[in-house]
This record gives C-alpha cells, sequence and structure tokens, in this order.
C-alpha cells in the first residue's frame, strides 16, 4: 500500500464532526442524523490537547463519548485493532489528518473515507506510520546493524520491528481516541448494543422447544403406561427426545450467562456513571453507613435482577404451558379458571408481603446506617457517653426488628404453603369432584389434567422465589434508583465553543480582560433560605494575591464555590476571560479554577500518594509529572514524610495505608490544587492547620506556583 493512498483515506481537522457522526452511525450507536453546529466545522488545532477538546465535545453533542487512550509501543499491534471503532492520528509533517476504523483484527483494519466508503488495510503500514517519529531517530542504524549481521533484506523489516519493540517497548504513545456509547445515554441503545434482547428471544425459544419435547415425552410415557408395554421403537423415541433436550438447556444457560454478563456491566457503569453526577449538597448530610447501605442494595439488585429475571422468563413459559395442558384435559376450562383465580389468591399474599417486607428493609437499613456510625464515632462515644446508655435505643429497635421479623416470617410461611403446595390439593380435589361428577371419557384426559397440575405446581415454586425477588429489588430500588437515574441528567448544555489554555492566556492579556468577574451575584439555599450572598461584584486580574476574611457562616466557602463553579447562583453573572460558562462549559471552567475546599470537605482517597497528588492533573501521569510533584512536595515541607514512606511517592495512603496527620494532609490537598496549573487557585483555610515554619515554606512555594491566587481565612 502507498503512503498518498493512505492519505486520500484519512480525514482532516476540519472534517472530524462528520467523521465521528458517520463512524457512530457504523458503530449502530446513534441512527438519526445530527445537526452539526458550524463551529465544529471549522477546527484549527496545534496540539493535541486542543483537539482532545475538540473531539470530546463532538462527541458529546453527537451523543456518545471519546475518550484520550494510550498504549505502550510494544503492545500497539493488539491495542490497534481492539480500540475499534476509534479516530487515529498520523503524525504527518505538513498537516493533521484522521484514520477512522469501526472493525479490524491483527492482519487488516476496516476504515470509513471520507467519500463514506469502507476500505480495507493492512494493519502492519498503520502501525508503521503512528510509530515513525519514535523510531525515526534509530532507523539508520537498525538497518546498518542489521545488514552487517546479515540479515537479509526480504526479512530486515520484521527483525527492525523485534529490536524496536525490545528496546522502545516501553514509549508511550497517544494517538488514538475510542469512541463509546455513555453509560447515561439511552439505556435500550445499550441493551440493544449488548445483544440482551437477543439473548432474552433465545431463552424464550429454546425453553418452549424444551416444553414441547418435554410434553411429547410425556405423550410417549402415557402411551405405554395405558397400553401396558412399550414398544421398541417408542422407546428409542424417549431416549432420542432426552438426548435432544440437552444441547437445548446448554444452550439456555449460555444465553443465560452472557445476559447476566452483559446487564450487569450495563447496570455498574450507569451506577458509577450517577454517581459522578451527583451534586455535593445532594449527598454531603449522609453518613458513612447510608453510603455502605447504597452499595449493599446495589449489589442485591444486580444479583437479584439478573437470577430472577431468566427464572421468571422459564416461569411463565411454565405457567402457559401448564394452563395449555389443563384446558386439554378433564376440567377444560373451569379447571383452568380455578388455576386463574389461585393466581389472583397469590397476587394478594405478595401484596402483603410487599408491606411487610417494606418496613423490615426500612428498620434494616436503619441499623445498618446506626451500626456504621456508631463504629466511626466509637472513641467519641467512648469519651461522651456514659456507658450504661450504650445499649439503650439498640434494645429497642431490636425488639422491633424481632417483631417485624416474626411478621415476615409468618407471611413467607403463607406464600410458601398456600401458593407452592396448596394449587397441588386445589387441583387434585377439582380433578376428583369433576371425576364423581362428569366421569371422565378416557383415562388420557385424566392423565393430561394430572400432568398439567404437577407443571402448575412447579411453575409457581419457581414464580414464588420470582415475586419474591422482584419485591426485594422494588424495596432496594429506593436506594440505588436515584444513584441510576443521575445518570441521565444534562444539567448544562454541552458547549460548542472551545478555547486552550494559550488562547485564554492571550486573550486575557490583549483584550485586558479579568481573569474572572462576577456582576451582582446572589445565592440562597433553598426557595425560602436567607441570603448567603447578595449583590456582590468582584473582579480578579491575573498575577492577583488576595485574602478573603470574615467570621464563620459569613458565606466565604459559599463564595468560592459559586466562582469554582460548584454552586450555581440564584442571579447574576459570572464571566471568565469575557466568557460564561454555558459559553466555556462547565467542564473547561472546573479546570481553569480550581479550589482546595476545607479539610472537612477534601478527602486522601485509599490510593498511592502519587495518584492523591495527580489525580485532578491526569492519570496514568508521565515521568515529568512524577517530577514535578515531587518538586513541589519538598518546597512544602513533605521530602521528610516521603523520605519515611517506604514506596515514597508510590506508597499506598488513605483508610488502611500510611497514616498522615493533619498537616500532612493540608499540605497534600495544597499540593493537588497546584498540580492542576488552573488559572485560578482558591485555598479555603488550607494554612489553618499549619505550624509557623510549615505555613512559611507552604506560602512561599504557592505564592511562587499559583499564577492567581485567592485565600480564604479567619481574621
Amino acid at each position: 500500500m502507498q503512503f498518498s493512498e493512505l492519505y486520500n483515506y484519512s480525514w482532516p481537522p476540519s472534517m472530524l464532526a462528520e467523521s465521528i457522526e458517520i463512524l457512530a452511525k457504523k458503530a449502530k450507536y446513534i441512527s438519526k442524523p445530527v445537526d452539526i453546529p458550524l463551529q465544529f466545522k471549522n477546527i484549527e488545532a496545534t496540539d493535541k490537547e486542543t483537539l482532545t477538546i475538540w473531539i470530546r465535545k463532538i462527541a458529546e453533542h453527537v451523543g456518545i463519548e471519546a475518550e484520550p487512550v494510550e498504549f505502550l509501543y510494544s503492545d500497539i499491534d493488539d491495542m490497534l485493532y481492539k480500540a475499534a471503532p476509534a479516530l487515529i492520528y498520523l503524525p504527518l509533517q505538513d498537516e493533521q489528518r484522521f484514520l477512522i476504523f469501526f472493525k479490524g483484527d491483527k492482519n487488516r483494519l476496516k476504515i470509513i473515507t471520507p467519500e463514506n466508503k469502507v476500505k480495507s488495510i493492512p494493519t502492519d503500514f498503520v502501525c508503521d506510520i503512528i510509530t515513525y517519529e519514535i523510531e525515526a531517530p534509530f532507523l539508520e542504524s537498525a538497518d546498518n546493524l542489521l545488514l552487517n549481521v546479515g540479515v537479509p533484506k526480504e526479512r530486515l523489516h520484521k527483525s527492525k520491528k523485534s529490536i524496536f519493540k525490545e528496546q522502545l517497548g516501553s514509549k508511550r504513545i497517544h494517538n488514538c481516541w475510542i469512541l463509546r456509547l455513555s453509560p447515561g445515554g439511552s439505556l435500550w441503545t445499550q441493551i440493544v448494543g449488548a445483544k440482551i434482547p437477543k439473548n432474552i428471544f433465545t431463552i424464550i425459544m429454546m425453553n418452549i422447544i424444551g416444553q414441547i419435547l418435554m410434553l411429547l415425552s410425556w405423550f410417549i410415557i402415557g402411551k405405554g403406561a395405558f397400553k401396558g408395554n412399550f414398544d421398541p421403537m417408542w422407546l428409542y423415541a424417549l431416549t432420542l427426545l432426552m438426548f435432544t433436550a440437552i444441547p437445548f438447556q446448554l444452550i439456555t444457560t449460555w444465553a443465560g450467562s452472557l445476559m447476566s454478563i452483559s446487564a450487569g456491566e450495563i447496570f455498574k457503569k450507569r451506577l458509577l456513571f450517577g454517581i459522578l453526577k451527583l451534586e455535593p449538597e445532594e449527598i454531603k448530610n449522609q453518613g458513612a453507613g447510608q453510603f455502605l447501605g447504597r452499595v449493599m442494595e446495589s449489589e442485591s439488585v444486580e444479583s437479584l435482577a439478573l437470577t430472577g429475571g431468566i427464572v421468571a422468563i422459564i416461569s411463565i413459559i411454565d405457567l402457559f404451558t401448564a394452563v395449555t395442558v389443563i384446558k386439554m384435559g378433564i376440567g377444560g376450562w373451569l379447571h383452568t379458571f380455578i388455576l386463574f383465580g389461585w393466581i389472583i389468591i397469590s397476587i394478594f399474599l405478595y401484596i402483603q408481603y410487599f408491606r411487610k417486607i417494606n418496613d423490615w428493609m426500612n428498620l434494616y437499613q436503619e441499623m445498618t446506617n446506626d451500626m456504621v456510625e456508631r463504629m466511626v464515632g466509637h472513641r467519641t462515644r467512648l469519651a461522651q457517653e456514659d456507658e450504661k446508655d450504650w445499649h439503650n435505643e439498640e434494645d429497642k429497635i431490636l425488639s422491633k426488628y424481632f417483631q417485624l421479623s416474626e411478621d415476615l416470617d409468618k407471611v413467607n410461611i403463607k406464600i410458601h404453603g398456600i401458593v407452592s403446595h396448596g394449587w397441588g390439593i386445589v387441583g387434585f380435589l377439582g380433578i376428583a369432584y369433576l371425576i364423581i361428577i362428569i366421569p371422565p371419557a378416557s383415562k388420557s384426559l385424566m392423565a393430561v389434567s394430572i400432568g398439567g397440575i404437577m407443571l402448575a405446581s412447579q411453575a409457581l415454586t419457581s414464580i414464588v422465589g420470582t415475586m419474591s425477588s422482584i419485591v426485594n429489588i422494588t424495596i432496594a430500588w429506593k436506594q440505588v434508583g436515584p444513584l441510576f437515574t443521575a445518570a441521565n441528567r444534562k444539567k448544562y448544555k454541552p458547549s460548542s465553543f472551545v478555547i486552550s489554555n494559550n488562547d485564554l492566556k492571550k486573550k486575557i492579556d490583549e483584550d485586558d480582560e479579568p481573569v474572572l468577574a462576577a456582576y451582582d451575584i446572589n445565592f440562597n439555599y433553598g426557595n425560602y433560605g436567607r441570603s448567603i450572598i447578595t449583590n456582590c461584584s468582584l473582579k480578579i486580574s491575573k498575577g492577583d494575591r488576595l485574602l478573603l476574611e470574615g467570621p464563620s457562616g459569613g458565606g466565604k466557602s459559599t463564595l468560592s464555590a459559586l466562582i469554582a463553579g460548584l454552586k450555581e447562583p440564584v442571579s447574576g453573572i459570572l464571566l471568565m476571560g469575557g466568557l460564561d460558562k454555558q459559553t466555556m462549559g462547565i467542564d473547561e471552567w472546573r479546570k481553569r479554577i480550581v479550589i482546595a475546599p476545607q479539610f472537612h470537605e477534601n478527602h486522601v482517597l485509599m490510593e498511592t500518594f502519587a495518584f492523591n497528588l495527580l489525580m485532578g492533573r491526569r492519570w496514568p501521569p508521565s515521568n515529568e509529572d512524577l517530577e514535578h510533584a515531587e518538586e513541589i512536595c519538598q518546597e512544602l515541607g513533605l521530602g521528610e514524610l516521603l523520605h519515611r514512606m517506604p514506596a515514597g511517592i508510590q506508597q499506598m495512603v488513605g483508610e488502611s495505608g500510611w497514616r498522615l496527620s493533619h498537616g500532612e494532609r493540608s499540605r497534600l490537598y495544597i499540593a493537588r490544587a497546584l498540580l492542576q496549573e488552573a488559572e485560578i487557585i482558591i485555598l479555603d483555610e488550607s494554612f489553618a492547620a499549619l505550624d509557623p515554619e510549615n505555613l512559611y515554606r507552604a506560602m512561599n512555594c504557592v505564592l511562587k506556583r499559583a499564577s492567581t491566587l485567592l485565600v480564604i481565612a479567619h481574621p
């Protein structure tokens, strides 16, 4: 393949929006055309960071996600075709070009050309283009080395690649963006993409075929029993039917497993995505016990929904088969109406069960929350609460819990006794009554009725477990539902405007714009709360060092949260470089204004010290990122801490990791904010826990590193 041919297959940046839309359609992520704003058709980007911003915004506008990925040089062969659908950046000297591909293997990639045609190109050729920049300094020396040792020319390329994989294998490549469905997007599209309807259809069809085979087996057994002997041919037929049922059962199990895995993946992704969409105000008043309860209930919902869903499908098929068989038996429609009546009675019992288990689950969650909160606050309890009063409330709650458990057990006994086993008695009594009043025309009809009763009893027994799962899911959904539904929130309209850091700095410098300007900002908590911020106006220019002082509860932290985009003002205008949040986009706004909240609202995650430092910058970090982080830590006086930790900056910290003092945590939060290199750094009481020596060092570091600084402190 010639390079000029690959060039003709590639796309310029000005056609990125069109290429992403076409690729999304080809991957079946979207079904309708998307209106492309004019801004997306005139893209001029000089660096990959700005290109990534453009690609993400275009993908967001289309309704999907675009994630930049990096991979090692040694893994490029495997990663390239596994990344589909994706965009590949071609490092050409004169201009930027992109390949878009939607499918591939180790030998060929299927790409889409600007003429909207599908072409198949060699994977190795694309790898050579992508890795050229890394290999270029070593190509001549590698060729000379291999020729000098006598490697034939036809094997030269393969041998050279083997050497490069060994020597350059740890080099990272940043030339790919993967397209995927957003976890918060259309749930039905995700379900279809995971082939869940196909698996459900397979389960239904395999069970229907299984039921037909079972009825045929019953027919053969009944025929032989009534004749008093088995014809060898019928016996062979029975054996064949039994063996035929085995592959259908295996296919059912396989389809059920695939459905469970796919549905579980969608559920977990959407749940995590929904958690990240929650606003701090929604969860800041909840304790560790409530969070633990939500985690436990999410596990319950997933396991019960997946196992109960498959059992429900099979049980319903069994029940319909039972109704059909009973109708064909001696009782006919009368016996069928008795079964329907029994199902109605079962529904009323489950309504009673739902009410009881709802009360039981609410108390159970309250007890879990109380237990965890008491564990977390155990030291405070030892210091402040009299030992003889420790268990007063616990005894009352336990007594109520035992009473509710007893009531729930009684309802459970009724359900299992009446629904599962009671039908057998009622069904056989119905046959006895019909035998007395209307003698059967043949023994075969009586046998059919008995088979129908047994099949209905089996189906009702399965439904008992299924209904219990449905009721438990309904209860658990009260905890999990808000997280799941939060995934499709669209509080802010996606911005079609992109401005790089360099462009923003240039705009501020040339137009003499303030970095941030606020005009008549008002804010209050709730519709009827008192006003916290009233008619506040301010301007922050580049290089300003501002100190905001005031009493507790005066609104200092609220103002900083408004500036950082964590809260929305009731009225007023906020501008950064002359642009509002709707124009810039909330994500870009929060990247350019970074806040280190007060100590109780900031956290050290149970990960490495490096992760806690660089989590707001990028991950995984480059060597330069790690060196920069260590340099700032030294300036903040954390060098001794890094020296003490066995793994240095890679030491695990957090609740069960390395213990950090109050002052060390405060400096970690300061370093985390500085490492994001934002236009404005806001430090909310970040120096309160530092002794004079460390305070002096931290202030010098902050004044040196922060472009524009706002410090909040008490007088």
